[in-house]
């Protein structure tokens, strides 16, 4: 790949090559990742977008959401960055990728880019480039990028080490006041929005929306929320209803944490999660060449016989490698 000519045409906000480099970064060949950094290096850092969260559990209407709340920021002039994470099969790896399906006005929109990408049993809810990719969105001069999670439920944490705000998406009638209260997913939320809060389901989705905002006067208050926040907020993405307030709330709090340093210093704590993350993926990668690659069998080997078992095996294995 021409990484001179790609790019100044991915930072003049071509899309297709924009689609070439998250291909790019995606790879798992090795010449592919040299060629991955050399990219990331020359694009630099100095762009930056609003990067927005988004979980919930299958059937909320995540991509409802996303193409009504898409269409509502590129009517305003906004250029917009889908990154839809899909889950993998566990058996065959495959992926079925149809977020743009689901989204076929928005991925119409000239000011808008959807891009699917397979979990690959990353767990967490996101790709394991999925923050390569946004730091690429970024350098094209998008305006916000949306992370949708895999939709799994309680476990989806990654993605608010990706994010500036993090939303949940809830269904009406989706759990008590008490379901609201369980700890992970819950605490990382700075909005949550309880969707289809029309027809039939709208006294639902008020009730629901209740409970979720007594349950978070329960949950201790985090020193990067000014007052008032976390919110519960209903939102109807069929009708459109309750985006707007919902994008108002989201400015409100990115300019607050932009004024108060909140903003910097997380951005600053990310970067080094994912450091340390790339640091642990790189020693297992280690592990699995040689000489190491043949202890690691061997360990393995032990544990699947019942010989030794998986704390001792790794604890050996460690030893090896201080001694080393």
């Amino acid at each position: 790949m021409d990484l001179a000519h790609l790019v100044p045409s991915l930072q003049s906000g071509d899309r297709r090559s924009l689609a070439r480099a998250i291909t790019l970064v995606e790879s798992a060949r090795a010449d592919h990742r040299a060629q991955a950094l050399e990219l990331l290096q020359a694009l630099g850092s100095d762009k930056q977008a609003l990067r927005i969260g988004l979980s919930g559990t299958p059937g909320v209407g995540k991509s409802t959401f996303i193409e009504s709340f898409g269409l509502m920021l590129t009517g305003q002039g906004k250029r917009v960055a889908v990154l839809a994470v899909d889950p993998s099969s566990a058996r065959s790896g495959g992926s079925i990728l149809g977020d743009k399906t689901r989204m076929e006005h928005l991925s119409r929109d000239p000011r808008a880019f959807i891009r699917p990408s397979p979990s690959q049993a990353q767990m967490g809810g996101v790709a394991r480039r999925t923050r390569e990719a946004v730091a690429l969105c970024e350098a094209a001069g998008f305006d916000i990028i949306l992370i949708e999670t895999v939709g799994v439920g309680q476990s989806e944490t990654v993605v608010a080490e990706l994010c500036d705000l993090f939303i949940l998406l809830l269904a009406p009638a989706g759990g008590d006041e008490l379901q609201g209260v369980k700890r992970g997913i819950m605490e990382m939320a700075d909005l949550i929005l309880v969707n289809k809060a029309d027809g039939d389901l709208k006294p639902a989705a008020m009730r629901t929306c209740a409970d979720y905002a007594g349950a978070l006067r329960l949950l201790r208050k985090r020193p990067q929320d000014p007052a008032g926040y976390p919110k519960a907020m209903t939102v109807s993405a069929l009708e459109q209803a309750g985006l707007a307030t919902a994008w108002a709330e989201m400015q409100a709090l990115a300019d607050w944490r932009r004024a108060q340093g909140h903003w910097a210093v997380r951005r600053g704590q990310q970067a080094q999660h994912w450091f340390k993350e790339e640091l642990r993926r790189g020693l297992l990668a280690v592990l699995e060449q040689e000489p190491t690659k043949g202890i690691v069998a061997a360990q393995g080997r032990a544990v699947a016989e019942g010989r030794c078992t998986p704390e001792a095996a790794a604890a050996q294995i460690l030893t090896l490698l201080h001694r080393s």
